[in-house]
């Protein structure tokens, strides 16, 4: 069974930077799409970033440009680089996998959920 941990959250003035990580478990984190979504207090989660297993990457209007995802099968690890950030991306991220290396942003799709980290954006 695949495990999924998420890092690297915390408090961040608006404006700075913050690098979440997500270790797998498991000998199949090459072959799955993953994907990064956020849910903050009083909203449905929402997709962020996704990366299939060829490295192709999705991302949501909302952070395009200021956001990175990146993958690194030799660590089963995958990265969401936040730039720029701003109180509105407040909010517990999550890491999923998916059986598939096609990567989507529905949250159906993803099997396997992390444990969630905070991310906490002051103005």
């Amino acid at each position: 069974q695949v495990q999924l941990v998420e890092s690297g959250g915390g408090l961040v003035q608006a404006g700075g930077s913050l690098r979440l990580s997500c270790t797998a478990s498991g000998r199949t984190f090459g072959a799955s799409a993953m994907g990064w979504f956020r849910q903050a207090p009083g909203k449905q989660r929402e997709s962020v970033a996704a990366i299939s297993s060829g490295g192709i990457t999705l991302y949501a209007a909302s952070v395009k440009g200021r956001f990175t995802i990146s993958r690194d099968n030799a660590k089963n690890t995958v990265y969401l680089q936040m730039n720029r950030l701003r109180p509105d991306d407040t909010a517990v991220y999550y890491c999923a996998s998916r059986s598939s290396g096609i990567a989507t942003f529905r949250t159906g799709d993803y099997s396997v959920w992390g444990q969630g980290t905070q991310v906490t954006v002051s103005s």
